[in-house]
């Protein structure tokens, strides 16, 4: 079955280059079909973009019309008809190209681009452009037989390469000579500036004629996504030169960073469901690909792009990264983590198969076959491993400091996820492997345990049982921290810091009190929750999942690990709140929730406040102003204060400062018994 898509660019299209391709890549074609036809579910699998209904272009029953979504065209077995989404619109609108282009664009979001008079011209020579990166294909193949490529030949016998192989992958032979390939296209009548801009030719800077830029090597076509020839791989037949393998130069047809070798069979193989795989190289992909796993690309002499990721990711969900099993190869899987962790959404990822140490995939399958392979591929790591691995193999974490120098690396490694709930899934991971990485020190050595890096704080003491370390709660806290412990966090993070601490005894009280949830389920839900483990937490109490405090323990040591819950439970701040030290006041657990909330809200108002003021005051200040600022310290201050102090009845003192009554008469008193004491003395 032919699957180029019917609708070509044409002169008269009178559109930019890339706009109809960018179009095609924003529209589901089954959606534009799915409104003339009804899918035969038996038949059809939408997970995979394969779709079957009868034909809407002839009177049929049988589903014999498929549309493949994932390359994005259709084809009829019955009458034969196919194309794309613009072709389809045409057909079945009964409208002209250019009407049919604004109807998807206008589905897409995509404003139609103003009328270009050189757009036909551009789209023009991008086809002759096209047309002579072709002519130099069959140049090459020609030579490939002939009896000055017998070494390359041999060569690709002795890596297993038949000739069936060498026509699938349409190999060839650029000669030695220095105007082998200019001459024959020349002689075919093509322009010299044509050669040029195709990139198959330099000019020289000695005056002479141009010359060749392959020369001496075994030649691989590389084809775009709909199947144009627009580039050259050569491998070097001598091996004293320079550059073992070249790539074209970039040109109006070829961005060796938006492309990737052996893209469209790739796609087509992995649109049956075969995993896709990125090896480095050309022979790792046909090697791969003979050895059947069909759907392997390679990048093209650079290192993974974002558009290269964005591409692997419309053919799978999840590609497998196979690289050489080298200290190169293992840097290059790290290049590529960096640059896919802005790009992470749910659903898309990276998996990263690591060969044999000094073999590449090609090796691995001369040395022990397809097998050999698939057990590599099988075993692939998820990104989060190998990220976790390259911050910590072949380091030593025996001080707090080198621990604390690890924690920040991986915050700032994972602030980089720019999807929220990523970011929190890959926080949990990292939790996870650390609690693994430090739980042996722990148990075997006093004080070089971990204290979950994630969620502040570090303790002995957990309220949760967490294996043979289970305590209950209300017993000993930890030994009290030393000044400077005191005050780093909040000199840190400041005000930041202060929710942060305020969300601590919230979630830890409503986690020891859940029927309490009825009450506070609507301040929960507009907590900040900055920290994952506590947005962890609130999700786990907002869903209600019991009302069993022990059963809700279990279930919180699961979400967040429990390495991150003895940090919370145990810190000080939280270990000393009455109603969790001596459990069963549930009046007291509701007020003490009920004081966190009220503090954090009015904070947040005066931030606000400050925030709304410090604009008002760029262009007007003046009593009323103050005031606003007045009244929101006051509440803040107002709110800050504890819930014992609200009745207290104070005198003020010659300074102006406040002094509690009763502490005011009880220290008279004192004073006038120590004066009565030396009046008798």
């Amino acid at each position: 079955m032919d699957s180029a898509p019917m609708s070509i660019d044409t002169p008269s299209m009178s559109l930019p280059p890339g706009f109809l391709d960018e179009l095609r890549t924003r529209t589901s074609l089954s959606q534009v079909v799915g409104r003339k036809v009804m899918w035969d579910t038996r038949k059809s699998n939408q997970g995979k973009g394969d779709m079957w209904a009868p034909c809407p272009f002839h009177q049929e029953k049988s589903a014999s019309f498929h549309v493949d979504d994932r390359k994005g065209f259709y084809y009829c077995f019955g009458c034969h008809a196919k194309g794309d989404a613009i072709s389809f619109v045409c057909e079945s609108e009964n409208v002209g190209f250019m009407e049919a282009v604004e109807i998807l664009a206008r589905e897409a979001g995509m404003p139609m681009p103003a009328r270009d008079p050189q757009a036909a011209q551009k789209a023009d020579r991008r086809s002759q452009l096209s047309e002579v990166m072709e002519q130099a294909l069959r140049f090459f193949r020609m030579q490939l037989r002939t009896g000055a490529a017998s070494e390359a030949r041999g060569y690709l016998e002795r890596r297993g390469l038949k000739q069936e192989v060498q026509d699938r992958f349409e190999l060839g032979f650029a000669p030695a000579g220095w105007q082998n390939l200019w001459e024959h296209l020349r002689g075919q009548g093509v322009a010299e500036e044509l050669i040029l801009a195709a990139g198959l030719a330099k000019p020289s800077d000695k005056g002479r004629a141009p010359y060749d830029v392959f020369r001496n090597r075994i030649m691989f076509p590389i084809r775009d996504g709909r199947g144009r020839a627009i580039a050259f791989g050569g491998r070097a037949m001598d091996p004293r030169d320079n550059a073992k393998y070249l790539n074209s130069p970039e040109t109006e047809l070829f961005d060796k960073g938006r492309n990737l070798y052996n893209h469209a069979p790739a796609r087509e193989a992995a649109g049956k469901g075969q995993p896709l795989i990125v090896a480095e190289g050309y022979m790792d992909v046909i090697a791969l690909s003979e050895a059947g796993f069909e759907a392997s690309v390679a990048p093209l002499g650079t290192a993974v792009t974002e558009h290269q990721i964005a591409l692997l990711w419309r053919i799978a969900d999840e590609p497998v990264i196979a690289l050489d099993g080298d200290k190169a190869g293992l840097r290059a899987a790290y290049r590529v983590i960096d640059t896919a962790l802005p790009l992470l959404v749910p659903g898309k990822g990276l998996r990263f198969a690591l060969m044999p140490e000094g073999q590449d995939p090609d090796d691995l399958l001369r040395a022990k076959g397809p097998q050999a392979v698939k057990a590599v591929l099988d075993q692939a790591l998820p990104m989060v491993q190998l990220l976790w691995r390259r911050e910590t193999e072949g380091k030593v974490f025996d001080s707090p400091e080198r621990k604390a120098a690890l924690d920040a690396t991986l915050r700032d490694v994972i602030k980089r996820i720019q999807h929220p709930d990523l970011r929190h899934h890959y926080g949990d991971e990292i939790k996870d492997l650390r609690w693994q990485l430090f739980r042996g020190r722990r148990a075997g050595t006093s004080g070089s345990g971990s204290s979950g890096g994630f969620s502040g704080g570090s303790s002995q003491y957990s309220p949760f049982r967490s294996g043979k370390r289970t305590q209950k709660w209300g017993q000993a806290v930890p030994i009290a921290p030393s000044a400077a412990a005191k005050s780093s966090l909040l000199v840190a993070a400041g005000e930041a810091a202060e929710t942060r601490l305020r969300e601590d005894v919230i979630l830890a009280v409503l986690l020891r009190y859940p029927a309490l949830m009825a009450e506070f389920e609507t301040p929960l839900e507009s907590l900040p929750c900055e920290d994952p483990s506590h947005a962890a937490l609130r999700s786990l109490l907002l869903s209600g999942i019991t009302d069993d405090p022990e059963t809700l323990q279990d279930e919180a040591m699961q979400r967040i690990g429990p390495e991150a819950l003895d940090s919370l439970l145990a810190a000080r701040h939280v270990a000393v709140v009455p109603c969790l030290r001596h459990f069963g006041d549930t009046e007291l657990a509701r007020l003490t929730v009920a004081e966190e909330f009220a503090k954090i809200a009015a904070q947040a108002g005066l931030v606000a406040e400050l925030a709304e003021a410090l604009e008002d005051m760029e262009s007007l200040a003046d009593e009323a102003l103050t005031w606003r600022l007045g009244q929101a310290a006051q509440a803040r201050n107002q709110a800050v204060m504890n819930r014992s102090e609200d009745d207290v009845e104070f005198d003020v003192g010659a300074n102006g400062a406040r002094m509690d009554k009763e502490e005011r008469s009880a220290f008279d008193a004192l004073l006038q018994q120590i004066r009565f004491s030396k009046g008798q003395n």
